[in-house]
């Protein structure tokens, strides 16, 4: 069974930063797309970042695009999300998600984490 556990949510004023991390077991992570999806209440769950199997290319959400990155450390089975600028429309929680084809959008997600909260207050 793929296992994904997200870590790094929390509570922080506009403007700060954080970093989510991602810890896969049960597959062979260099060979899978990854990806963050997030989800306000009541809203769907979007496609914020996703990046290849090799790191060598990503996709950012517009409204996160030159704040937040995606990166990928293959040796720890980790993806990682470095956000920056937090505004409260960031305020969801986020998912990691991994697949074996590229990450166009939440309903061909094959396994996903469990979700970790992230609050921006003004």
């Amino acid at each position: 069974q793929v296992q994904l556990v997200e870590s790094g949510g929390g509570l922080v004023q506009a403007g700060g930063s954080l970093r989510l991390s991602c810890v896969a077991s049960g597959l062979t992570f260099s060979r899978y797309y990854m990806g963050w999806f997030r989800q306000a209440p009541r809203k769907e769950r979007e496609l914020v970042a996703a990046i290849s199997s090799s790191g060598s290319s990503t996709y950012y959400k517009d409204s996160v695009k030159g704040r937040f990155t995606i990166s990928r450390d293959n040796a720890k089975n980790t993806v990682y999300l470095q956000m920056n600028s937090l505004k409260p429309e960031d305020t969801a929680v986020y998912y990691c998600a991994a697949n074996s084809r590229p990450i166009t959008g939440a309903p061909i997600i094959s396994n996903w984490g469990q979700g970790t909260q992230v609050t921006v207050s003004s």
